[in-house]
């Protein structure tokens, strides 16, 4: 009897140590909506299966079959064999009745589409909002400015995160650095990560941001303070999707950490419901519902995560057999995305074509990445490839590779926008192309030139108006208040009212031949004016509303 219960106690001590380790290792969440977790306690119901048979065959003779001794002898391994046998079970059928063959409708409605104006919703950006770096691009900047660091580069190495983010109004990439070795780590793990990298995608200028107090928490660390391991421990039942390293309009690092919700069955319709925000320098945790998140934050639904969603909408509109088998209104999202800034928020772009896999597309969707919103514009044109193609043609001489396209609006026209690298890497010129006439390929060594020549391509193909003489305004805001004081002066031979709102912080100049109802207005009454606030005393009205 005794032999008996130091062979349970030893038995029970090998599950737990074994369990233990592999729980710390593999870090599942304790939710049976996640398949890590059904996998986790297969595994440990397969482990103590085979300690107890290992105990079995131990203590019975060697001339019977192995099968036999097992079945014959053991209660607790056929328990525990048929436990593990039933889990499995579970685990197939639950998938299987979670999947798009049973669930089309569910999965087709998992996003509503809006439908979209384009010239309302693109607005055309300026010069030093437009991003000319790729990631591959950035990762060569982002290599090349920690060469420069001396102090850093023997002890630190550059993390491949490169998340693209709004940074006060400007498109950036900012990533960790992370210990160069084990070594490494240990010898400098008391201080933590002392920077991270930020490259501006328009100015392609790499900075180097010095930390005050250093990273603790990063996908380098190790122990309690690898920040998988640490939300984890924070949030067991918590499932976890990518998570990536975010600043907030301070330069703080955050790790941005969103929740996935299972929507349909056990193992189907995932979306986002939480976000968990740590502090990289701190580790202080914040939890948000996915409609209380932070507006600096960009990164919540993955790229990834929203192009499948769109993928469930366009090719189940008639059921999971339609999808595979006449695929009758079947659309989907074409090969690659990229990102488009506006209204302070990050947007995935991707045409949307037909599954039968021709060259062009019906449209494409905006789907916002910190709230999942997605909007549709129809606006038939070339695939990105059959673009990036036509550009790559235009230089074919010089062997330049084009970056996957971003979308702009160029005098309201959809206008893909890629940057053309040498075989190192490196961009040295930049082509644009109509989407509806991927014909019409405009290229340049700057941004500038190029959306010059682009443009009078537009107008000697009669796609647009010359407007070559009209303004393009930066930095544009909308202002109410009560007139205070009229002024009237000639600037260049034309009339011009300067005006003073309440506010009494600006002077606003309103050129009277683009504006004439100015000067039915008078001090004391109410008006709301279009300007371009140039950060100085006097502003340009562009329209009165």
């Amino acid at each position: 009897m005794r032999g008996k219960t130091k062979a349970t106690i030893i038995i029970i001590l090998l599950f737990l140590i074994t369990g233990g380790c592999y729980y710390y290792a593999a870090l599942p969440p304790i939710n049976i909506h996640s398949p890590g977790f059904w996998g986790f306690v297969i595994v440990l119901s397969l482990i103590l299966t085979a300690l107890i048979g290992l105990y079995t065959l131990k203590n019975h003779a060697v001339d019977k079959t192995h099968i036999k001794i097992l079945f014959g002898n053991s209660i607790l391994f056929k328990i525990f064999s048929g436990i593990t046998i039933l889990l499995v079970l579970i685990y197939l059928i639950g998938t299987l009745l979670s999947s798009e063959v049973f669930n089309a409708r569910k999965y087709r409605e998992i996003i509503s589409i809006e439908d979209g104006n384009f010239t309302e919703d693109i607005k055309q950006i300026s010069y030093n909002e437009i991003p000319l770096l790729d990631r591959m691009s950035a990762e060569i900047v982002g290599a090349r400015k920690m060469g420069t660091l001396v102090k850093y580069v023997s002890q630190f190495e550059v993390a491949s995160d490169y998340t693209q983010i709004n940074y006060q109004g400007k498109p950036v990439r900012v990533t960790p650095l992370e210990y160069g070795s084990l070594l490494k780590w240990f010898t400098n793990r008391k201080e933590g990560l002392p920077a991270y990298i930020m490259i501006d995608m328009a100015s392609q200028d790499a900075e180097c941001v010095e930390l005050s107090e250093g990273i603790k928490y990063s996908k380098s660390e190790h122990f309690g303070r690898l920040i998988y391991r640490h939300i984890r421990f924070k949030y067991p039942t918590y499932m976890f999707d990518t998570i990536n390293m975010e600043i907030d309009e301070q330069g703080t690092p955050y790790w941005i950490c969103p929740v996935k919700d299972y929507t349909i069955g056990l193992f189907g319709g995932v979306t986002i419901g939480r976000v968990v925000l740590v502090n990289a320098i701190t580790g202080e945790t914040i939890d948000y519902d996915i409609e209380d998140v932070p507006q600096w934050v960009d990164h919540v639904f993955s790229a990834d995560l929203l192009i499948s969603h769109y993928d469930y909408y366009g090719t189940l509109q008639h059921g999971y057999f339609n999808s595979i088998l006449s695929q009758k209104d079947c659309l989907i999202t074409t090969e690659g995305y990229n990102y488009i800034a506006s209204d302070d928020d990050i947007w995935v772009y991707t045409g949307i074509t037909s599954v039968g896999g021709d060259e062009s597309i019906v449209g494409f969707v905006l789907m916002n990445q910190r709230t999942g919103r997605t909007k549709y514009y129809q606006i038939p044109g070339a695939k990105e490839y059959s673009a990036m193609d036509s550009a790559e043609g235009k230089v074919q001489n010089l062997g330049y590779k084009a970056t996957f396209p971003i979308l702009l609006n160029i005098s309201g026209e959809p206008t893909y926008f890629m940057s053309l690298k040498d075989s190192a890497g490196l961009v040295k010129m930049y082509a644009m192309v109509n989407i509806q006439k991927y014909t019409l390929v405009a290229t340049a060594n700057t941004v500038e030139e190029c959306e010059k020549n682009y443009m009078d391509m537009l107008v000697s193909n009669n796609i647009t108006e010359d407007i070559s003489d009209e303004p393009v305004y930066d930095n544009v805001k909308t202002v109410t208040g009560v007139i205070t004081r009229i002024a009237q002066t000639v600037v260049d031979g034309n009339s011009h009212y300067y005006i003073v709102l309440d506010d009494g912080n600006k002077i606003y100049d309103v050129d009277v031949s683009k504006n004439v109802s100015i000067i039915l207005s008078n001090p004391g009454d109410n008006i709301t004016f279009e300007y371009s606030d140039t950060g100085k005393e006097l502003n340009t009205v562009i329209a009165i509303k």
